[in-house]
């Protein structure tokens, strides 16, 4: 298996909940490394590129809104295969249908307010943590 990185954003909700800890021991539990991480407040700008891909959504204003209406923790992280390990970590989008011990049935308000996003693939993980991050900021 090969070692990679993927990208986490800690959402608001959870911030606002202090739930920064127990969210990243679950991370570190499920067998990845936290080998980057800053707290931020995304700004309106940020959040509209980081979501482009919604932008003809109808949810995009209030995603953008969300996203920017408390502090978030954006990290890089670490290990097997960590787009797919993640994602699993992270459990489904809605929070109900979620696995138990994940990071949405432990934390997760609801489908918006779900505490954590992470990268679909690869590709992307590459494109979101370079948004956020140099190398020089990454430590493994």
């Amino acid at each position: 298996m090969a070692v990679s990185r993927t990208f986490s954003i800690i959402k608001p909700d959870a911030t606002a909940g202090n739930l920064t800890g127990a969210i990243n021991k679950v991370i570190e539990d499920g067998g990845l490394r936290i080998i980057a991480q800053r707290r931020i407040r995304m700004t309106q700008v940020q959040a509209e590129r980081f979501y482009a891909m919604h932008a003809e959504r109808p949810f995009f204003g209030e995603l953008v809104e969300f996203m920017t209406s408390g502090p978030v923790v954006v990290q890089v992280l670490q290990g097997e295969n960590a787009v797919p390990r993640y994602r699993k970590i992270m459990g489904a989008t809605n929070p109900a249908e979620a696995d138990e011990g994940t990071i949405r049935k432990l934390f997760a308000k609801s489908i918006g307010e779900n505490s954590a996003h992470g990268s679909d693939s690869d590709e992307n993980a590459a494109i979101e943590i370079a948004q956020f991050f140099s190398e020089g900021d990454i430590v493994g």
